[in-house]
């Protein structure tokens, strides 16, 4: 015979709480009982009844069998597992201590794992980076995950195919709300604080799609394409992620969030229209803001992935960086030698532009390589949505081939055989220009020689061979 246990929900139901975006309130509402009993059953204080499990499923259209499963003995299997780490072998471990941990303080048991976690990701990181060396990816989801797009050149032809059909199925209903307005979803533009600082929620059990009123309208229509990404989309961005295995389930997050981004790029800028008015307006890209309404940043994302066979145009490099150098964003759209290791050289002009916020800087680049690019950077702000709120200064940096140049009205009539440019490094690491007066540590394989009776202008001076 079964045995009958009280039925604790207490971690499940906080993870689905917040999940659907609710307060204690809300939900309390929702289920026509008292918050107080709502922090009660959070808490494991109260079991779950088989008819307040019966609310909980129809209300916000769960499976009962997903809901009801026992969190309990899953944090005693998972606790079990991790505490056979040799790092815990000398200290006296019993199961029922285990089992009670995992049963009783099922918050403890979860701050525990995540721990663990972190140290098992870190430990597994470096093993694999002196394994593989520099310059690998192997244990890093974000360099992984760039490594994907850049293998693609940024372009993913079945998602922008799709996201087109979309773009002309939302302008034959008049627009992205009207069409989620045909599928049931309603769009409500909501402060901030009630949508407990997120920009975007979609409260399934209403069918509605909840938006932080502080957004600019660019940033409103892209979070709302983003949504029709997330679930018009879903099944062709799975299956893109499906042509590849990941070395961890943070990569595919990461790309999954990428490629959503990607197709709300698509929907609203869809590439027949955009490459060609890009083309008509010579990659002006405050032209193309107008026209599209998106903001600098989305247009500029949106040019790298320009890549149709047959209907290709320029190719672009993307970087985005902050005023300390740390590279938030990469997207290679034409393969460039500078795609793993760019934004390292302070003679980019992307790294000065902070100084100018809201400018243009143009240049004309050369590897060491004698590779010749021409840049586009500019500063954009994010955050800071109200009085007092926390923004971000960031700079964003659009290269393409110097032969392209041409083409961009940024490059003006100037050839790019005679232009005068400025030659920088992938990173000082890879580097071997001696003459540079802004290197930051000597390139690998050269020797550094004594300066006792010479001092040069340059940080180092290296032996010939």
């Amino acid at each position: 015979m079964a045995e009958n246990r009280p039925l604790y929900l207490g971690p499940r139901l906080r993870r689905l709480r917040r999940e659907l975006g609710l307060t204690q309130q809300a939900m309390a509402d929702d289920l026509e009982i008292s918050p107080s009993y709502v922090a009660l059953l959070e808490r494991n204080q109260r079991p779950v009844t088989a008819d307040m499990l019966l609310r909980l499923a129809r209300t916000y259209r769960l499976d009962i069998a997903d809901l009801a499963g026992d969190d309990g003995e899953e944090y005693t299997r998972r606790l079990t597992d991790v505490l056979r780490d040799p790092i815990f072998a000398d200290i006296d471990l019993p199961a029922l201590e285990v089992a009670d941990i995992a049963m009783s303080f099922p918050g403890v048991s979860e701050a525990l794992l995540r721990l663990h976690g972190a140290y098992t990701r870190e430990q597994q990181a470096l093993a694999e980076q002196r394994a593989a060396g520099p310059g690998s990816e192997a244990g890093d989801p974000v360099r992984e995950a760039q490594a994907f797009l850049a293998s693609h050149r940024n372009y993913f032809h079945a998602l922008d195919q799709r996201a087109e059909e979309l773009a002309g199925e939302i302008d034959q209903k008049g627009g992205a709300e009207k069409w989620l307005g045909a599928k049931g979803v309603r769009v409500r533009f909501l402060p901030p604080d009630v949508l407990m600082d997120s920009l975007r929620r979609f409260d399934r059990h209403n069918q509605q799609l909840l938006i932080a009123d502080t957004l600019d309208a660019a940033s409103r229509d892209f979070q709302i394409a983003t949504h029709i990404a997330h679930t018009a989309m879903r099944t062709e961005i799975k299956q893109t992620l499906r042509e590849q295995t990941f070395s961890s389930r943070a990569t595919a997050a990461l790309l999954l969030r990428a490629l959503a981004g990607y197709c709300a790029a698509a929907i609203r800028m869809p590439y027949a229209r955009f490459a060609r008015a890009a083309e008509q307006r010579r990659y002006d890209i405050d032209a193309l803001c107008s026209l599209f309404g998106a903001s600098f940043e989305q247009v500029a994302h949106r040019l790298t992935t320009l890549q149709r066979p047959g209907e290709e145009r320029v190719g672009f490099f993307f970087i985005r960086l902050d005023e300390a150098g740390n590279v938030s964003k990469r997207l290679d759209g034409a393969g460039f030698p500078f795609a793993a290791h760019g934004g390292g050289c302070p003679l980019w002009s992307v790294h000065q532009v902070f100084r100018q916020p809201g400018e243009i800087a143009t240049q004309w680049l050369e590897l060491p390589g004698g590779e010749r690019f021409f840049s586009i950077a500019r500063t954009v702000r994010g955050g800071g949505r109200g009085y007092g709120k926390p923004s971000v200064l960031r700079a964003v940096a659009l290269a393409c081939a110097a032969e392209e140049a041409g083409r961009l009205v940024y490059a003006g009539d100037v050839d790019f055989d005679h232009a005068p440019t400025t030659p920088i490094g992938v990173t000082c690491r890879l580097c071997h220009r001696s003459a540079c007066t802004a290197r930051a540590v000597p390139p690998i394989g050269r020797d550094v020689l004594a300066d006792d009776y010479l001092r040069t202008a340059q940080p180092y001076a290296f032996a010939e061979s």
